[in-house]
């Protein structure tokens, strides 16, 4: 693995272990708050986020390459809102995208193709990731501070179908 590459994949790992911590903390903010769907749904992604890292991680190691086991700084723990908890989180993951792309960007100066063709897996997951978080914005933004929607809106979140679930992306 050339040095350039295993240097971006070990920065990508650090990125994908801050966003499960990320995701971590605005998961416990939630549920001190009662939002327990909101909770389940954050925790969740925060570990979708940590299989992200992982999958990295293997890569990097059958590759030949050595993936650095990162620590993180301690994320943000108090939100003002459910509102902007995922204002931050559509935020966070736009960054990831343009992290993931410059990624993309650098398998292609260095010709990996083997590399480019396994990070194309997280640029679909980056779509996906971005169009959840505005389709839960725009939910958020209808509901506004009308607090019979905001109870409905994370019961619904709870129950959905939409939260990620890290064992069924292992079967991709």
């Amino acid at each position: 693995m050339k040095a350039r590459i295993e240097e971006a994949l070990n920065e990508q790992i650090k990125k994908e272990a801050s966003s499960s911590h990320f995701y971590l903390s605005m998961a416990s903010w939630a549920e001190t708050k009662g939002l327990n769907g909101t909770a389940k749904f954050l925790y969740q992604h925060s570990d979708e986020e940590r299989f992200h890292m992982l999958k990295l991680v293997k890569f990097v190691n059958e590759r030949g390459g050595k993936a650095d086991i990162p620590s993180v700084d301690k994320p943000q723990k108090s939100f003002e809102s459910l509102e902007n908890i995922f204002e931050l989180l559509l935020e966070h993951e736009m960054q990831v995208t343009e992290s993931i792309n410059n990624l993309v960007d650098i398998c292609l100066q260095e010709k990996d193709y083997t590399t480019h063709n396994f990070i194309q897996w997280y640029v679909s997951e980056q779509l996906e990731e971005e169009a959840l978080a505005r389709t839960i914005l725009d939910k958020l933004k209808m509901i506004g501070t009308d607090k019979g929607g905001l109870y409905l809106f994370d019961r619904d979140l709870e129950n959905s179908a939409i939260s990620p679930d890290p064992a069924a992306e292992q079967q991709a």
